[in-house]
């Protein structure tokens, strides 16, 4: 977490796991507080795109 930062602010994020399993996150999202963007994590991997270039 201390290497990654908000691609479209470069704010620090903060981590909320919804679903783990004993070696790594399995859903949840990654939130910028400074810009309030939310970047999901969907079966282990994180969507770091900016909003406007997700599916």
């Amino acid at each position: 977490m201390d290497v990654l930062a908000c691609p479209v602010c470069k704010g620090e994020l903060e981590l909320i796991v919804e679903e783990e399993n004993e070696q790594e996150i399995v859903t949840g999202s990654l939130y910028c507080p400074k810009c309030d963007e939310r970047y999901p994590i969907v079966d282990t991997i994180p969507n770091l795109l900016p909003p406007d270039q997700r599916d």
